[in-house]
């Protein structure tokens, strides 16, 4: 099949918003409920969504070969989680999710030096993907980030708490099998960055 045939297909699919409510609106989110028109003409409503700021996830790996990776508490599952050092672009301007933000690379640079204080020069892009397209229009940027070294010690925001520790590849292997390592987006990071 054609790409503009798929393209077409597509469009016939699209809904369209016929009207928004803004529930919550603030520096760090908007949640909105929203109307829309099905492509046969049906109404239907109420859908959520919501727009955050996109974010970072770096595999980093160090110069012996061990993967960084940080633990600290998710509100979300309320547990202390085993991840990848992570984090959001930085947005210039008003809404923290509204406006030109910084640019992905050097939002993982930044990340991995302010949470772990290590530091690479080999960077590789694996991924852009939408972070829940199903309710939310962010973005997750993945990359992997080798021969590491640390440079410097942690700088945290003042809403972090979060400890360092490295992993082999075995043991964040077996993390993922028994459940120790909870972020989906994280976990297919790793599998992409394994691929590379």
């Amino acid at each position: 099949m054609k790409e503009s045939s798929i393209i077409s297909k597509r469009d016939d699919l699209a809904w369209q918003e016929v009207s928004t409510e803004h529930i919550v609106q603030d520096e760090w989110i908007d949640i909105r409920r929203s109307c829309y028109r099905f492509p046969d003409g049906s109404v239907f409503e109420p859908f959520y969504s919501y727009s955050r700021r996109d974010y970072v996830v770096i595999v980093a790996s160090d110069e012996a070969g061990n993967y960084l990776c940080v633990r600290q508490f998710r509100q979300g599952i309320k547990e202390v989680t085993t991840e990848f050092p992570a984090g959001g672009l930085e947005r210039q301007g008003g809404r923290q999710y509204d406006g030109a933000s910084e640019d992905a690379l050097e939002a993982a640079k930044r990340e991995l030096l302010e949470e772990t204080g290590y530091a690479s020069e080999k960077w590789t892009h694996l991924l852009t993907i939408p972070s829940n397209a199903t309710i939310a229009d962010n973005y997750a940027f993945i990359f992997k980030a080798e021969n590491c070294s640390k440079v410097a010690d942690q700088s945290l925001d003042e809403t972090e708490f979060l400890n360092v520790e490295t992993h082999t590849a075995e043991e964040l292997e077996e993390l993922i099998r028994n459940g120790g390592f909870q972020q989906s987006m994280h976990v297919m990071a790793w599998l992409l960055a394994q691929r590379q």
